[in-house]
């Protein structure tokens, strides 16, 4: 009878975290880039009342072991890495990536201090540096000559390539001439492969960087660090960069923002079952409860 008891509690608290993670869930539905988690229970250890018998030759036949089990223990909390629904923003610095892949942001100008995201909503400082909500510095690649070039000039990938990128409001370039020139921009853009090519008012386009996109073996390993942001753990695998439409690492779109993948008519019903599952449990507690009062009134 004590088992129950047990049981009921190790029942009430699972579903309690279980709970925590619907509430978690809800609240962030209109988190951009969100990912919803999912919360899975396993059973405890079984105590064994009669072990298995195998059978005899010229009697008995086989008779199935007899166990108890000893209440429900957390299995897991997933991470589910669906993609978001796209919505457009028509705002010229937010970007999604459509597919596979994660934008790096760096705490750091350096580059130490990395994190992985699919939140897009990008900003520029006063200085022109490409940075989130939380002021990390956007990750990316140069020109390969180190300086500002043609549009469809080549940029060297992988993590040791990797600067903060900038729009600058102005860059110094050599004329024909070989005079030095100031020029100011007048327009930017971000394609799909997440080139940021600017005009300058001389009327040519500079290519500024390359947006850098990561992507892992196992995106659901990762460690949710807060601020939409990403970090590797043990089991989320190396981190790969380079650089989007190309080796599976999705599409960046400009104008557009991935929403969260919370499914609210599933965590509605996954509440539901939640709290009945914890009302039934709280029920055996108390059912056991009455069962210890009429064994105690035996002796009056």
């Amino acid at each position: 009878m004590l088992r129950s008891l047990y049981s009921g509690v190790s029942g009430m608290r699972a579903n309690q975290t279980k709970m925590d993670t619907i509430g978690n869930n809800i609240a962030n539905v209109g988190t951009t880039s969100f990912k919803a988690e999912r919360t899975r229970f396993q059973d405890m250890l079984s105590q064994s009342m009669a072990s298995a018998q195998s059978p005899t030759d010229d009697t008995l036949g086989g008779v199935n072991p007899q166990q108890v089990g000893l209440g429900v223990k957390l299995g897991s909390i997933d991470t589910i890495m669906t993609e978001g629904s796209m919505q457009t923003t028509n705002r010229d610095l937010d970007f999604a990536i459509e597919g596979n892949g994660f934008f790096v942001v760096s705490q750091d100008k350096a580059g130490d201090m990395k994190f992985y995201t699919r939140d897009g909503a990008f900003y520029r400082d006063y200085e022109g540096n490409l940075v989130n909500a939380g002021g990390y510095r956007v990750m990316g690649y140069v020109p390969a000559s180190g300086e500002y070039a043609a549009p469809d000039a080549t940029v060297l990938t992988g993590a040791d390539a990797m600067a903060p990128l900038s729009i600058p409001n102005t860059i110094n370039v050599t004329a024909a001439d070989g005079t030095a020139q100031t020029l100011n921009l007048e327009s930017f853009s971000i394609d799909g492969t997440g080139r940021v090519v600017g005009v300058f008012s001389d009327g040519n386009p500079y290519l500024l960087g390359q947006l850098a996109v990561c992507r892992f073996n196992n995106a659901a390993g990762l460690e949710k660090a807060g601020n939409s942001n990403y970090t590797a753990s043990n089991n989320s695998g190396t981190p790969e960069y380079g650089t989007a439409n190309a080796k599976g690492f999705g599409t960046v779109r400009q104008g557009v923002l991935e929403m969260s993948n919370v499914d609210l008519a599933t965590e509605f019903t996954e509440m539901i079952i939640t709290s009945r599952s914890y009302q039934a449990n709280s029920k055996t507690i108390t059912t056991s409860d009455e069962m210890l009062q009429e064994l105690m009134n035996l002796k009056r």
